[in-house]
């Protein structure tokens, strides 16, 4: 087991790469979506390409990107890499990023739009949980699995925020996956139950009575109640900025500014949170046997979730909790002297693994 923390290579904070006003002309001038810095924009041979794809998940379609290595040939045998999305997102913005940077490393990767969220299929929409969100990693897994030159045999998950604490969930069961990393893990049973940072354990129960009732009112009348809307056409810099957390302040930047996507939206029904707080991603970890990489920033206020993960995740010997220096939580998501670091290690963890 291990512990590690990696010096920053510079201590320089790069500006956002994405003015403030301009959200949302990255999607609008890229023909698949993609809002994150050096996106492919056409496939050209001998270089990753991009591959829309569909599929049906428990009778649901399913909307994915699977991404291929320069100079992929069906002919040969590659590993694998499926990458979940983080709560809110799409597969157009951060999973994106990283499942490019990981085909740019020689894996075949695939990263797909949560069920009843995104470009997917269900309804109602918006829908959040956790046995769908673990049921789209096991579905992710099933497709890859199956897709021309690669190996099942080297399977890897990425799981990114609420897309982590879900892979954690997936990997306790799922032994198709040899090794298991997250960035940036969120525990989402433990936030919406507790509050972010233990913010709210006096409303548990008040909470959850909310829940059942909006459930309620869906069953009796078919009105469906969202919890966690945001109107981002209305947010300024100044509101943001009254945000007391880093999360949740760069998070409406990174989500409501500067990487916006149409698709991606806070709000979940109400009701999901009969689910989701009375669930958890580290209960049972101890199932996880397989290699586990836990990576977050130093400076992350949601570093705990990360650091209570790997405390209990008491099944397997090979585990490391990697920090970068001077990375808060969205600033692993896009900033280069930071992703640049974890990519370096996911190539390091899954060349060994995989």
């Amino acid at each position: 087991m291990r512990f590690t923390k990696k010096l920053l290579l510079s201590g320089l904070v790069l500006a956002l790469s994405i003015g403030f006003s301009g959200a949302a002309s990255a999607e609008e001038s890229n023909r698949y979506g993609l809002v994150y810095q050096g996106a492919i924009t056409k496939n050209v041979a001998g270089q990753v390409n991009i591959h829309p794809v569909k599929y049906k998940l428990h009778g649901l379609k399913i909307a994915a990107n699977v991404y291929t290595p320069a100079d992929y040939s069906s002919d040969k045998k590659y590993a694998a890499i499926v990458v979940a999305h983080p709560n809110g997102g799409v597969k157009e913005q951060v999973a994106g990023l990283y499942a490019q940077r990981l085909a740019e490393l020689g894996y075949v990767t695939i990263t797909a739009d949560a069920a009843y969220q995104g470009a997917s299929g269900g309804t109602p929409r918006n829908t959040d949980k956790p046995y769908f969100r673990t049921e789209d990693i096991h579905g992710m897994a099933d497709f890859i699995s199956a897709y021309a030159g690669v190996d099942k045999d080297r399977l890897g998950v990425l799981g990114i925020c609420g897309g982590g604490g879900y892979t954690l969930n997936a990997a306790k069961s799922d032994k198709r996956f040899k090794a298991v990393a997250t960035l940036s893990m969120f525990n989402s049973g433990q936030v919406r139950r507790n509050g972010y940072m233990n913010s709210q354990l006096d409303t548990i129960q008040e909470r959850l009575q909310q829940a059942s009732d909006a459930r309620a009112e869906e069953i009796a009348t078919g009105k469906i109640a969202y919890s966690g809307t945001v109107d981002f056409d209305a947010l300024t810099e100044e509101s943001i900025n009254k945000i007391t957390n880093d999360l949740y302040r760069e998070g409406m930047m990174y989500y409501g500014k500067t990487h916006r996507h149409p698709n991606s939206t806070f709000a979940y029904t109400t009701s999901s949170l009969m689910e989701l707080m009375s669930w958890d991603a580290t209960d049972n970890i101890d199932l996880i046997d397989q290699p586990l990489l836990l990576m977050a920033g130093s400076k992350a206020d949601s570093l705990y979730m990360s650091q209570e993960a790997f405390q209990k995740a008491t099944g397997t010997q090979d585990k490391e909790l990697f920090l970068v220096d001077g990375a808060t939580h969205i600033q692993t998501y896009y900033q280069p002297q930071y992703v640049n670091q974890f990519v370096a290690k996911l190539q390091d963890f899954y060349g060994a693994h995989l």
